[in-house]
């Protein structure tokens, strides 16, 4: 009999969270039916989404989140032990699936790379970037694209995308050694500290021409500022609003509205589920990219499962600088 651990969430989050909204429990698995398999965590992502959508779930519910996993034993013909795995299935260190029940799929062939990526650039947030940005904003050569939470697991890979297609890119992040990673190591064109520099004034000396793409990480003020600088036709990928996750009262205006039609902007929230058939391109496009030394990748790494919580709360502050994966042991 395998002993799992898992944090559940005793109620749902007021404010920021707490260590003490987490609880640690023990349970022990069945054994295997014909058509599962038991897979045991290796890497564990954490991610701004999991406030928001922990409020859809009834109290006391495991903490959502994808991890990279080992299977250990199986009787799923498809599934063989030894083989990674990409599972939806939470703050848990084993898992018993079925196969399909978890979003499971195998990760790709990936050579000598981490399979820690499988939680990031080779992974749903890498889909979000790919997806997202491509997608939705659809970039032309020679355009200006500005990306918040750049220094983040998405923002990241966004910008880098962007110079990929030759566009000019403008990162905004928390602190003066991330905007530098951004421009020195990653090639932003541009990279500001929104705590330090005013954004209105930022896009005015960085972006005189205006801005074509946005990809919205943040939300908030920061959003409206960049919006106000767009040009017309401008195109926004709505992917995150981490500014307010943690917010107690509904934040009130200012309003858009007149602006979108103003300058005939496209504003587009999106799940990067809706292209789930299409992730096999982007994740061998990805890896291709990263291999080539085109895209370059960091983690921020926190050991041992019990610190789930304090990863979550860390990602949340902003003390990461690109992927917070938790690595179990």
């Amino acid at each position: 009999m395998v002993k799992a651990k898992k944090f559940i969430l005793k109620a749902p989050f007021d404010g920021f969270p707490k260590r003490s909204d987490f609880e640690l429990q023990e349970e022990d698995l069945p054994a295997l039916k014909d058509g599962e398999y038991l897979a045991e965590a290796l890497f564990l992502s954490v991610d701004p989404y999991m406030r928001g959508y922990m409020a859809r779930l009834p109290p006391r519910s495991v903490m959502i989140g994808i991890q990279v996993a080992k299977v250990l034993e199986s009787r799923n013909k498809d599934y063989t032990p030894g083989e990674l795995v990409v599972l939806q299935s939470g703050w848990r260190t084993h898992t018993i699936s079925d196969g399909k029940t978890n979003g499971d799929y195998k990760l790709p062939p990936m050579g000598d790379l981490s399979p820690s990526l499988g939680c990031g650039s080779v992974g749903m947030p890498g889909m979000t970037a790919y997806f997202g940005f491509l997608e939705l904003c659809q970039p032309k050569a020679g355009e200006t694209v500005v990306v918040s939470g750049a220094a983040g697991a998405v923002g990241s890979l966004v910008g880098q995308i962007a110079k990929l297609k030759k566009c000019k890119v403008i990162g905004y992040a928390g602190t003066d050694a991330k905007c530098k990673w951004l421009k020195e190591e990653l090639g932003f064109d541009h990279a500001f500290n929104y705590k330090t520099k005013d954004i209105g004034q930022s896009l005015k000396e960085a972006a005189p021409e205006g801005v074509d793409c946005y990809f919205d990480n943040v939300g908030g003020m920061t959003a409206v500022t960049v919006m106000n600088h767009m040009n017309l036709f401008g195109r926004i990928a709505n992917c995150g609003s981490i500014s307010s996750y943690n917010d107690t009262e509904v934040a009130t205006g200012p309003y858009i509205f007149a602006l979108m039609v103003r300058q005939q902007l496209r504003s587009e929230g999106f799940n990067v589920l809706r292209w789930r058939d299409s992730w096999p391109k982007g994740l061998m496009q990805m890896i291709e990219w990263i291999k080539e030394g085109k895209v370059k990748v960091r983690e921020h790494v926190t050991y041992g499962f019990e610190k789930m919580p304090e990863a979550f709360m860390g990602m949340l502050r902003g003390e990461n600088t690109g992927k917070a994966v938790v690595a179990a042991k």
